[in-house]
């Protein structure tokens, strides 16, 4: 903090400034930022799914050519996710989601000139690098500025930006090719040259964040303005010192594995491993869906327009119901975020078993099914970063994301081998999300019970640091 430190003068507590606030202008502003970011980089990331049964017409791929192309993103998210979030740390997060917004748009277009299938697995995979690369850096924006009683919330709502993306992928995808007669191509271009006229606004627009800014000794001459467009009064009190009350200065060190350590300290031993384990269920059974869900009702005798609407209304009713279930659980809760996993679960096995397929209630089942997985999936994402202190919150989540990758690569690989053949085993797709789902909602269980020792932790630890400040003004 040596770069912060003047001789004289009050010192402020950015932690309690920051969580002390109430929903100003400034935090909406922020919050609207994060979901066109987010919504863009569901939206590029999306399109292989509504576009692949073009893509498998024109270059006759079988199912597990398939089963690669789709994986390809999911492996790139996974690396991408791993090292956009240690750069957030390092270098901040406003410029590792500046260049990656800006190449994700450029590989998007450029995926429109794809003629091969292994040409296409290499454009999806670095694009796939630049999506991952940005998501923890946009959580970790939103948690470090909003008031403390709705991190988790700010989260889930950034994130119901990549969930709208997703779905108007396919409406984008049905309007380009089914009413205008483009090809698939043309699909990829339109979103490309969007994506890039946001790049184009967010580099006049993106703030960098506050926490960080302060956990890296910035100058406050750089830190006050920031937080002065929160709190305009801040500035008349003429500080001249910056401190977060809630963190220990330079905890983490700048190597990977000094950051990745610290995921593993006191409480966080138990509750990184499950976070892990929880978001790889909760993500093997939604990019399972996001990869196959429109092949997989294509089999069970949907036709192919109807299988798009039903992949993009179940995708925005998963994200808005993730809103309001964390609405809910940010009073009662992490537990109740098991709430919607633990619906899917009966809804999963029903649809597996087969014996509604082509019956009056068949398509509402489905669709009811489809937003509990996006609904879970949305809550469980948003408790990724909030244990993790601002040091190495980037880092935290980008491990999250890096395992629910993992599932993402391996629910398209599996899914091509094991669910896409024939009737029997889209059914069997079904019942394999069922079990995810229970893993969800068992994870979610020994979080909250972890969650609540970690609390104790962190207040007991506050209460030292504040008793030792007092031994050493005495």
């Amino acid at each position: 903090m040596a770069d912060q430190a003047q001789a004289g003068g009050p010192t402020l507590d950015v932690a309690g400034f920051l969580g002390g606030l109430k929903i100003t202008p400034f935090h909406k502003w922020l919050i609207f930022l994060s979901c066109l970011v987010t919504f863009f980089d569901g939206l590029d990331f999306a399109l292989i799914t509504y576009t692949l049964p073009y893509i498998r017409d024109e270059m006759s791929l079988r199912p597990e050519m398939m089963g690669y192309v789709s994986s390809a993103a999911f492996l790139g998210q996974m690396i991408g996710s791993l090292v956009g979030s240690y750069l957030a740390d390092v270098f901040g997060r406003r410029p590792v989601i500046l260049l990656c917004t800006l190449l994700s748009a450029i590989l998007t277009f450029v995926t429109g000139y794809a003629t091969t299938a292994e040409l296409l697995i290499v454009l999806r995979f670095f694009g796939g690098l630049t999506i991952g690369g940005l998501l923890a850096p946009a959580w970790s924006l939103n948690i470090e500025a909003m008031p403390k009683s709705l991190r988790a919330t700010s989260v889930t709502i950034i994130m119901l930006g990549f969930s709208l993306g997703g779905a108007v992928a396919g409406q984008v995808t049905n309007f380009l090719v089914l009413h205008l007669g483009y090809t698939w191509h043309m699909v990829f271009f339109s979103c490309g040259a969007a994506t890039l006229a946001l790049a184009v606004l967010l580099q006049f627009t993106l703030p960098e964040s506050a926490r960080w800014m302060v956990a890296k000794g910035k100058a406050i001459d750089k830190v006050m303005p920031l937080l002065a467009r929160f709190s305009p009064d801040v500035l008349s009190q003429r500080y001249t010192q910056l401190i977060l009350s809630d963190e220990k200065k330079d905890v983490a060190g700048g190597s990977p594995w000094s950051k990745t350590s610290q995921l593993f300290k006191g409480s966080l031993l138990f509750i990184t491993p499950i976070i892990w384990i929880t978001y790889f269920f909760s993500s093997f059974a939604i990019y399972l869906k996001s990869s196959f869900g429109v092949l997989f009702m294509e089999k069970l005798d949907i036709s192919l327009s109807t299988a798009t609407n039903l992949g993009s209304v179940g995708a925005i009713l998963g994200a808005v119901g993730g809103v309001a279930l964390l609405a809910f659980t940010e009073k009662k809760g992490p537990i109740w975020i098991a709430l919607a996993p633990l619906i899917g679960i009966p809804l999963a096995v029903i649809i597996g078993s087969g014996l509604l397929v082509g019956g009056p209630s068949f398509i509402p089942i489905l669709l009811l099914g489809s937003v509990t997985i996006g609904i879970g999936h949305a809550a469980v994402i948003s408790i990724t970063s909030i244990y993790y202190p601002s040091s190495i919150r980037s880092t935290g989540g980008g491990w999250a994301s890096f395992m629910a990758k993992f599932a993402a690569v391996a629910a398209p690989i599996i899914g091509s081998r094991l669910f896409l053949e024939d009737r029997q085993a889209v059914l069997d797709g079904y019942l394999a999300t069922g079990l995810c789902l229970a893993g969800v909602v068992v994870g979610i269980v020994a979080l909250s019970f972890f969650a609540k020792r970690l609390g104790k932790e962190q207040e007991a630890e506050a209460a030292r640091e504040a008793e030792a400040g007092k031994l050493a003004s005495a």
